[in-house]
């Protein structure tokens, strides 16, 4: 996927933090764990879904995914906070299917990407796919992708 070329127009915010910035503890596993509202605009007209992972590339043992969903329509725009999106949701590397916020060890705060990509398929695969499968899957189907980026220590 290191071909991808940023995101031109397509864009993904979120009103629960700002790009770069702290994120809030009800987010996390120190608060209520709760998923942060996400939104995004200007998706590639041939979009036909969507996928979302939320990855920390800083953890020790490599990069931990915290949230994965696929198949998400592709007239959706937005994930309310604390809700999930129509689609089918993977696991994550908690071993659970659902959003898992930042529990960094104490330290350095880490970085939380929130990727969406712009697919041109839907994705043939199970609930419960990990983030390689569906990383592996959208090959040769990404569009585009889009990220928010966040942080939190403790």
């Amino acid at each position: 996927m290191s071909n991808v070329i940023a995101a031109q127009n397509f864009e993904v915010t979120s009103t629960s933090f700002k790009q770069g910035g702290k994120i809030p503890v009800q987010y996390t596993c120190t608060g209520k764990d709760i998923s942060p509202q996400l939104s995004w605009k200007n998706a590639p007209a041939p979009t036909e879904s969507f996928a979302l992972i939320c990855a920390d590339p800083d953890a020790p043992v490599g990069v931990w995914y915290h949230w994965v969903m696929f198949n998400i329509p592709k007239n959706v725009s937005q994930i309310p906070e604390n809700q999930l999106p129509q689609g089918v949701i993977g696991i994550n590397s908690f071993g659970r299917m659902q959003y898992n916020g930042p529990c960094p060890p104490p330290g350095k705060p880490h970085h939380y990407i929130f990727t969406i990509y712009a697919l041109n398929t839907q994705l043939n695969l199970p609930q419960g796919s990990d983030a390689e499968t569906v990383k592996k899957a959208m090959e040769g189907h990404l569009i585009e992708s889009a990220a928010v980026m966040g942080t939190f220590g403790r």
